[in-house]
This record gives C-alpha cells, structure tokens and sequence, in this order.
C-alpha cells in the first residue's frame, strides 16, 4: 500500500510540475508574440472579419488560464508588494530582466506564484494523507506535507534560474557567429548599427534578438554606447560585457572596430571551448552522486547476495537456525 501511494505522490507531484513549466512557457511565447493587449487584439481581428461581438464575449474565448489564473496571481502579488522588501523586489526585477521576462510578468506577480506553488504541492500531499487508505502517523503527514511545500515554494526560482542559464548559454554560443559576420559587414562598409541589424535579421536567437532591441532604442533616441551597456546589464554575461567594453574603447580611441571584431570573435571562439572542456571536467564529479546512491548499491546487491545465503547455509546451522 505505500509503495502504491508513493507512486501516486510521484506522479501527481511530476505532472504538476512538467503542467507548470508547459503552461509557464505556453504563455511565455504568447506575450512576446502580442506585445499589445491580448483582448482588444482579438477585438481587433474580430472587427477586420466583419464580426459583430462585444468586449465581454472576446474574454470569455480566452483561455482560463489568462482569464482566471493569471489575474489571481498578479493581486495577490500586488498585495504582497506591500510586505515584500524592496531589496527582493530589485532582485528579482533583475533575475527576470536576465531569464528574458517570461510571461512580461513583474517581480510581485513572480513572488506571488512561488506562493501559488507551495499551495498546489503542500494541498495536494496534503489531500493525499486524507484519503482513507493511507494510514500516515500524523508526524509523518507534516513532514512529508512540509518538504513538498518548500518544493513548490522554490520550483520557480528553480525554473526562472534555469531560464537564466539557458539564454545565457545560447548568447554565448551564438556569439563567436555572430562576431564573424559583423566583421564581414564592417569590412564590407557597413556601419556598426548596420551591421547590427544585419545579424539581427539574418538569425533568429536570443542574441540577434538583443541586437535587435538595442537597434530599436538607437532609433528612439538613446545613444549607442547607453545601449549596448544595456544590452550587456539585460544579459548578465562576461564575455558580452567585455565585446560592448571593447567596441566603445575602439570608438572613444579611433581604433579600427572590424580589426576589434576579429580580435573579439577569436577571444570569443576560445571561451567557448575552455567553457565546454570546464563542463566536461565537472561531468564525471556530477555523476557520483547518482553512481553512489543509485549504481553502486545495485552492484553489491547482485554480487554480495548469493554470497551472502551461501555463508547463511553454512553457518545457519551452527546458530540453530
């Protein structure tokens, strides 16, 4: 019965879990395709058909997830601000500036679900322990309920920091790329900002998309050298900061930028291997832990066990069993 029930936990606990990060990343890549209101855009399409529909009818057709669950969350983050240090509050604006700002959600919405987590992981143990077949001491149901929810409290730190390491390590694999063809464009005679856009519509990654951006804020009125520092601060990547730092010291010096871009591409090109050789070397440490709790138990099983009722025969009658 509870290897029956552990089997139950664990599924419930995964698959909410793996409904999380889907319906997160879900609704993540639907914000950055509408960057405008979602329902006077479909109001919008509605109208452009001929259709004849009010505003009420076009947020009922949204999903429940943006109708319901996500406007829960933002008030309860909107009444948590009021208790959260504004210390936390700059620290996590700046954790979702560097993930990409998944979902175009705030930093109170953001702690507000770590919240919701731990209420779905701690009320879901806890319904468990209720049914009647599971027959857990009362120690038992707060110890298991209480590691669950601090799991569901800490799953989207979790996530947000993997979304972090994930678009950092595509920037800094695109870069060297990215460095290459901007040195052809420069050579070619095209300007810095030129040559910019050109990577940014010839590729489609989170690297060409921060090219993008940092074009579009030129163009508004910001001067390059603001822009691409913060280019470099929404990233939070050394090897981008040290390419912005040396792009403006070869324009504030009058050196030849595609002579700095070459010089650049090629630093970029060896970071990116010692980068990869420094995970390889921490593989075989990483796999130790797994070996140790998982492997190596196994092995000494199967080969200690007919060991083992040997010397019990032999010995068995000797101690009157």
């Amino acid at each position: 019965m509870l290897t029956v029930v552990m089997i139950i936990i664990g599924v419930v606990v995964l698959g909410g879990a793996i409904a999380l990060v889907v319906v997160g990343s879900r609704y993540s890549r639907e914000n950055q395709m509408d960057e405008i209101d979602p329902v006077m855009s479909r109001l919008a399409e509605a109208t452009q058909r001929g259709e004849t529909v009010t505003l009420e009818d076009v947020e009922l057709q949204q999903p429940f997830m943006e109708r319901v669950v996500v406007p829960i969350i933002k008030r309860f983050g909107e009444i948590s601000t009021r208790f959260t240090p504004q210390k936390l509050l700059e620290q996590t604006t700046l954790k979702l500036e560097l993930a990409g700002n998944p979902g175009n959600i705030d930093a109170s919405t953001f702690l507000a679900t770590r919240f919701v987590g731990a209420a779905i992981f701690g009320g879901l143990l806890l319904l468990i322990s209720a049914l009647p077949q599971v027959t857990w001491p009362f120690g038992r149901v707060v110890l298991i309920v209480g590691i669950f929810t601090a799991l569901g409290f800490f799953f989207p730190q979790l996530w947000l920091q993997g979304r972090i390491n994930s678009r950092q390590n595509e920037v800094r694999k695109a870069m060297p790329d990215a460095l290459d063809l901007l040195t052809i464009c420069v050579e070619a005679g095209l300007g810095f900002d030129a040559a910019m856009s050109k990577v940014s519509e010839k590729w489609e990654n989170q690297l060409s998309i921060m090219f993008g951006r940092c074009i579009r804020e030129v163009q508004l009125g910001k001067t390059q050298r603001e822009a691409l520092r913060d280019m470099a601060d929404r990233i939070g990547l050394p090897e981008l900061t040290s390419f912005v730092a040396a792009v403006i010291q070869s324009q504030i010096l009058g050196v030849s930028l595609a002579k700095v871009l070459r010089i650049q591409s090629d630093q970029m090109r060896l970071k990116r291997r010692q980068f990869a050789e420094e995970l390889a070397h921490k593989a075989p440490v990483k796999m130790i832990i797994p070996m140790a709790l998982l492997t190596f138990p196994s092995i000494m099983i199967i080969l200690m066990a007919p060991a083992a009722f040997q010397i019990a025969g032999a010995f068995g009658p000797l101690l009157g069993n």
